[in-house]
Order: C-alpha cells, then structure tokens, then sequence
C-alpha cells in the first residue's frame, strides 16, 4: 500500500488501499505527524472505499523541501500533487492540526474535488500579538517552550499514543519546527472556509478550546467534540472518532 508520489518540492510518501462504493478518503496528519497517525481509520475504512494517507514535506518518509517552504499553501501543493497522482477527481478530505490548516488551504484552491471537509483539532484565524509572543518565546529557549507546548497536548493521552507521538516529536529539528509553526500562524483559514459550498464538520477535543478556536470563529460549521484525550483523538479514541466520521461519509454520494 505505500507508494511514492512526485511532490513540488520532492518526493512524497502516500499509504494508499481499500475499495468499494463509497467516495475516497484522503487524510492529512499533523505537525510532527505522519500518514502512521490515522491508522485506525485506514483500517476501519478501506472496506468500504479507498482511503489514502500522506506524509507531507519533511514529515515521516517524505522528503523535506530544499527552501524551507512549509507555508499553508505549500502544503496545499502537497495534497494536490497526491490527488492528482492518484487521480482522485473527488474525495473526502480529513486533516488535523496544521494537516487541518492545509486542507483549508486546498478547498480554497480546489472546491469542486471536494466532496466534503472534516477539520479535526485545527487551528482558526491567529491572534497575530499572541502568536508573535509564542514565536518570540520559541526562538529565546526552544526546547523548554516546546516541552510545554507538548506537555499540555499531550494531556489525556493514552500510554501508547504518548510513546508514538514522544518519538514523533523527537524526529522535528529546531528550524523546519519553527517555519512550521510561524507558517500556521501566519494561515488565515477563515476565507476558504467561508467560500468551500461542502459540507464542512469540525471534530474538536478541549484542548484547542481558545478564543481564536475555529468554532468560535465559523459557529455556522458543525461540531463535535471527543473528551477525555489528547488533542489527537483520532489516536486516543479511535472507535469514537471513526463513529463521527462514519455519520459524516453516510451524506457522500
């Protein structure tokens, strides 16, 4: 199931398998993540319809890109290289975190391949004076502001899901880290959403219960929330997150 698409800026590694009548699947992970994080819902999924996975730009197998251009829209490049290398003319969307900033990014590129959009964790439009604070802190200690940054994800977290995403977080050097973030600050989802005409779901945990949270900011879209995990849910609470997902696909002709 894994192949090797062309990317715009290198190679990229996609998981890719399944079949059946239902429209495709295409998932988008996370900072530090990998196409690994969402294999409870490949597996649970690829009976019903294909379902793919990817690594973006310097995530997991895929190659990092040589200008250290990990802004919202570049990522939107990587999911259309993968849609377009495996000729998906329609599909269902499904991104976390910053993979959930970057599908905002391509709807708003590409709104008539999507057949619908679930945005699970992602970030809304930035307080740019907060994020200038955060970035300024990440620049001055590193390590100590990003272990607190992990810390209070991790919260909630099953045992083996901290272990995965501990090492996963280990993997990120300082500087692609740092682009990464300051790009999804820099990321104002509001516009596309509001333009996308599909059916739109936020699948949220409480950890990303802010002022600038995306619910807050588009109440129109709607939402469910997964307690008592980490702000990866789609790990810690995969049957419940698979349940949202499914009541979500049953209205993709």
């Amino acid at each position: 199931m894994a192949r090797t698409i062309d990317g715009p800026a290198g190679q990229l590694h996609v998981e890719d398998g399944g079949g059946g009548p239902g429209v495709p699947v295409l998932f988008v992970h996370s900072y530090a993540g990998s196409a690994a994080h969402w294999r409870p819902q490949l597996t649970h999924l690829r009976p019903h319809r294909r379902c793919v996975a990817i690594d973006l730009r310097g995530h997991g197998q895929s190659d990092a890109p040589a200008d250290s251009d990990y802004s919202m829209p570049a990522l939107a490049k990587d999911i259309a290289a993968v849609a377009d290398g495996l000729s998906l003319s329609r599909f269902v969307l499904v991104g976390h975190s910053m993979g959930g900033a970057a599908a905002a990014a391509y709807v708003g590129e590409q709104p008539g391949r999507v057949a619908g959009l679930v945005l699970a964790g992602s970030p809304g439009k930035s307080d740019p004076a907060q994020a200038k604070q955060i970035m300024a802190a990440l620049r001055a200690d590193y390590d100590k502001t990003t272990a607190g940054y992990w810390n209070s994800l991790f919260e909630g977290a099953e045992p083996a899901v901290r272990d995965k995403l501990e090492g996963d977080m280990h993997r990120v050097q300082r500087e692609p880290s740092l682009a990464m973030i300051e790009a999804t600050f820099a990321f104002d989802p509001l516009p596309a959403l509001r333009a996308y005409p599909g059916p739109k779901l936020i699948i949220d945990t409480t950890h990303g219960d802010s002022d600038t949270a995306l619910y807050k900011q588009m109440p129109d879209i709607t939402r469910k929330v997964v307690t008592g995990t980490s702000h990866w849910a789609h790990m810690d609470k995969p049957q419940e997150f698979n349940r949202l997902l499914d009541d979500f696909l049953a209205w993709m002709a």
